[in-house]
């Protein structure tokens, strides 16, 4: 078995104006088994809406998450940290 860290590129598909997030393993979203989720390229009003929302910074981080990727904020809560942080990940590819 490999040490070797995963980086974005082994699991995030870019497309245009949109990343495909491959999921350590398939999980239950809005009732369906999927392997993978699509984020889509955040615009400046996705931005405007995270800095107005209440709540801590993870939580308000959650549902930006699930916008972004058209799933329920639990949806997005129940991914094990692992797909999370992938998720994360296509995320800050955005911002670069």
């Amino acid at each position: 078995m490999s040490n070797e860290k995963k980086k974005p590129a082994d699991y995030v598909s870019a497309g245009e104006g949109f990343n495909d997030i491959t999921l350590s393993r398939p999980a239950t979203i809005d009732g369906a088994k999927v392997s993978t989720l699509r984020m889509r390229e955040p615009i400046v009003a996705d931005q405007e809406r995270y800095q107005e929302a209440a709540g801590n910074d993870a939580s308000r981080e959650v549902v930006l998450f699930a916008n972004l990727c058209e799933v329920s904020p639990d949806d997005i809560r129940k991914l094990p940290l692992r797909d999370y942080l992938r998720v994360q990940a296509s995320y800050g590819l955005f911002t670069d």
